[in-house]
């Protein structure tokens, strides 16, 4: 009867050793069809303000986007947009 315990015990073990975590940052598969633009490797702006692209050189189209500024609705997957908040900080880095 000991011997049930033991094995329902090491069974437990085995299993929870299953749910840990790869400690990768970004678990999630980026589609490289909507990251065209490389905006997966940009979300380090992500915090700073929208002044620091002032003095950046990108190989793609660019479009700083102010908070709440009117933009135009073209969707071009080719096109990198950094999207602002009120305090005039990147929020936001995606294709578009």
């Amino acid at each position: 009867m000991k011997c049930y315990g033991k094995i329902a015990a090491v069974v437990a073990l085995i299993a929870l050793s299953g749910c840990q975590s790869s400690g990768q940052k970004n678990a999630t598969p980026i589609d490289p069809e909507m990251d065209r633009c490389g905006a997966s490797e940009l979300q380090h702006y992500v915090g700073k303000p929208l002044t620091a692209l002032e003095n950046l050189r990108f190989e793609k189209t660019v479009r700083a986007i102010p908070y709440n500024s009117t933009v135009t609705m073209d969707f071009n997957l080719n096109r990198i947009n950094f999207l602002g908040d009120q305090q005039g900080n990147i929020t936001k880095v995606y294709c578009g």
